[in-house]
Order: C-alpha cells, then structure tokens, then sequence
C-alpha cells in the first residue's frame, strides 16, 4: 500500500462520520456541534496538499495537459490516469460532496424539510452529489426561499 492507497482510503473514511452525522441525527446537537467548522471537508483537502507536496509532479502533469498535442481533454485524461492524478481528484470530489451535503442539511434543518427528503437527500448528497442536491430542491421547491447560497 503506497501514499496514494492511504490517501484514497484517508479521504473516503474522513467524511464517513459527518455523513452518518447527517443521515442518522439530522436535528441533534451533537451533529450541529460537529459540523460546526471546517473539520468536514478540511481532511480530504490536506491530503491533497500533501499529495500534491510529496509528487508535484503529477499536479505538473495534470496541468500541462492543455500542451497536449491531442487537444486539452487527451493530455487532462493523461494526467488524470496516474495513481496521483486519481487520487487528487478523489480528495477533491469527496471534498465538494460533503460540502455540499452539509448545505442540503443545513438547509433541511433551516426550512423544517420533510425527514425522509432531508435523509435521500444527505444519502445521495454523498453518493451522488448532483442526485442528492437535485432531490433536496424539487422536494423542497415549495418550502419558500431555499435559494442556493442563501
């Protein structure tokens, strides 16, 4: 197992208990308390950091894919299919899902949303970020201002 093994099983694992926060005890205080800070989406973002540190390389390549002589997609996709390419954008999706999730929550707690919208909608929010945002807002669209960054 290599840095970038532990940085894919680091950044998946980090956001598990703030997820389960969400989905379980959407409206405790201990949940409140523990998503109070950055402490949700920070781990995922120092290993990125320290990936990026221990081989900056791979953030090299994965930017100098816009020289690519195949166009600007072939050389990101290059980059992107090294185990530090992989494992940088891992670090960065799992980042924005929970941030993200946090909001749908956030926001279920703020409008009183339904509990089993506010749970799909965490579930999802993690799993398939775009799915989970998606279903907080159609279900809530009646639910008065839930505009997106109110």
């Amino acid at each position: 197992m290599d840095i970038y093994d532990i940085s894919f099983i680091f950044s998946t694992f980090w956001v598990g208990p703030f997820w389960i926060a969400m989905l379980i005890n959407p409206e405790k205080d201990k949940t409140k308390n523990l998503l109070k800070g950055p402490w949700f989406f920070l781990g995922p973002i120092v290993f990125w950091f320290i990936l990026m540190i221990y081989n900056p390389q791979g953030l090299i390549d994965l930017a100098s894919g816009s020289s690519n002589s195949n166009g600007f997609l072939e050389g990101l996709a290059i980059g992107m299919g090294t185990k530090a390419g992989i494992s940088a954008i891992w670090a960065h999706m799992v980042a924005g899902d929970i941030f993200v999730t946090r909001w749908i929550w956030k926001k279920s707690i703020e409008i009183k949303a339904n509990k089993w919208v506010t749970r799909i909608s965490v579930f999802f929010g993690v799993m398939l970020m775009p799915v989970g945002l998606a279903i907080f807002t159609i279900c809530n669209l009646n639910k008065g201002n839930n505009k997106i960054g109110q």
